[in-house]
């Protein structure tokens, strides 16, 4: 089973085609859990009427059970709590412009 660090770095992997930045440093992902091969995460949209959204769950899960030892990967989505851009990494703010 891959590591935490490795869940975390093919979540990455996935960027939002809006503002061309992956679903981490956006603070999108709120929870990544994993046993027995199943990999279960907990993330929101930017916006609950996001039409990207099929396209970035679909993507995250994808990129999770490329991993060797991933035999299934589930996305949930919530909007609670909401994304605030807040939740971005620094690197985010910086290739968004955000000082």
């Amino acid at each position: 089973m891959p590591s935490d660090l490795e869940l975390i770095e093919a979540l990455k992997q996935v960027i939002d085609p809006e503002l061309m930045v992956n679903i981490v440093d956006l603070g999108l992902v709120y929870s990544v859990n994993h046993a027995d091969g199943k990999v279960t995460v907990e993330m929101t949209l930017t916006s609950p009427a996001c039409p990207a959204g099929p396209q970035i769950v679909q993507q995250a899960r994808m990129a999770l059970e490329r991993l060797e030892g991933v035999t299934e990967a589930t996305i949930t989505l919530t909007m609670s709590p909401p994304w605030t851009p807040d939740r971005m990494t620094d690197d985010a703010k910086d290739q968004l412009g955000i000082f």
